[in-house]
């Protein structure tokens, strides 16, 4: 059995898929130095060109997203994030969560894109790949840069996150709402505070994220719930009190995903099973199957975020009855306004003047 560092989701830490050399560690009787317990968080500055993606998905309600950073603190073990490290040479497993990159000149860029002549303007989702508001961001400010260039564009945004930081910049978001361009969705795992400890360490916890709900629908910004991901065995039985926690709290609308094993996740999913759930494990994987067409992952549009199968019809049957039952509107995105946008002047390029 793996050991288990303090306040990390993944137990191991395997190469990426990319990587031309792996080791491994073999213990050939000579001394050793005891090995940490704990695995500090390095965060360095990434080069960037531009800082808004475009997305062709149909799975998924958005074509333009920026990621303020590159790895994520919160440690959660089933990310379908991950496997994004191995493209810089490191590993989806504890690298993922402690060597983290962040966009340093991201305001900046996303000023000059949102200046270029041919720009259309259309909703940017931030988070959609890792949380823009994880712990460094508390210092580091980027997502906040980017939220009051946003504003000062007149941009619609839509955020997701798990971290109860989003409340520091409330206002922002309170004018934003007032204009008609922001809505926000609460990702929620779980209300088991020793589930969440181990599933997801450095997230804010169950309580935090329906707080954070509440002071979004108080202050008047749109706010949802996304159950996510439900993992069968693990996590699926709590799927109604996720969604009557959040509608209590003042979410009005709702969305699920089943979990996703793209690449490297199944083997850190199946070493965190047997770490945390031993006598588990293989009824989860089992489930997963099921629900997958007999494989671990599924990647086909259409099926990735739902499943196929009897297992995957009764969870989307049950988020349905559940969902209806509590008032609340399905998961695409309410129209965020895009006629009210300013293309920026002064984006830091020459300006010719007749």
């Amino acid at each position: 059995m793996e050991r288990v560092l303090k306040g990390r989701g993944a137990t191991i830490n395997p190469p990426g898929r990319f990587a031309r050399q792996t080791g491994q560690a073999v213990d050939d009787g000579w001394y050793q130095e005891a090995t940490p317990d704990s695995v500090a968080t390095e965060v360095r500055a990434e080069a960037a060109r531009t800082v808004i993606s475009r997305n062709e998905s149909p799975d998924i309600p958005f074509t333009q997203s920026i990621n303020p950073y590159r790895g994520c603190e919160h440690g959660c073990v089933y990310c379908y994030a991950r496997p994004s490290h191995a493209y810089v040479d490191l590993s989806p497993g504890i690298d993922f969560e402690t060597r983290l990159f962040y966009k340093a000149d991201a305001a900046r860029l996303l000023r000059a894109e949102l200046a270029r002549p041919g720009y259309r303007c259309m909703p940017i989702m931030l988070g959609a790949n890792t949380d823009p508001y994880q712990p460094v961001e508390k210092r580091l400010r980027v997502t906040r840069e980017i939220l009051e260039e946003l504003l000062r564009s007149r941009h619609p945004v839509s955020l997701i996150t798990k971290g109860a930081l989003i409340l520091r910049d409330l206002e922002l978001l309170q004018e934003f709402a007032r204009l008609k361009l922001v809505h926000v969705t609460v990702s929620l795992t779980t209300l088991d505070p020793e589930l969440k400890r181990t599933l997801e360490p450095r997230a804010a916890s169950p309580q935090a994220r329906l707080r954070v709900i509440s002071a979004l629908a108080a202050a008047g910004v749109p706010v949802g719930v996304l159950a996510a991901p439900m993992i069968p065995a693990v996590n699926d039985a709590e799927l109604e009190s996720l969604l009557e926690a959040a509608a209590a709290a003042g979410a009005t609308r709702a969305g699920y995903v089943l979990l996703r094993l793209p690449h490297e996740v199944k083997d850190l999913l199946r070493a965190w099973l047997e770490q945390h759930l031993p006598l588990r494990a293989a009824h989860v994987m089992s489930l997963i199957r099921q629900a997958r067409d007999g494989r671990d992952n599924d990647p086909r549009f259409g099926q990735r975020m739902r499943g196929t199968g009897p297992w995957a019809a009764m969870l989307r049957a049950r988020f349905e009855l559940a969902r209806k039952r509590l008032g609340l509107s399905g998961e695409r995105d309410p129209e965020l306004d895009a006629t009210l946008f300013l293309a920026p002047r002064g984006s830091g390029q020459l300006e010719l003047s007749l």
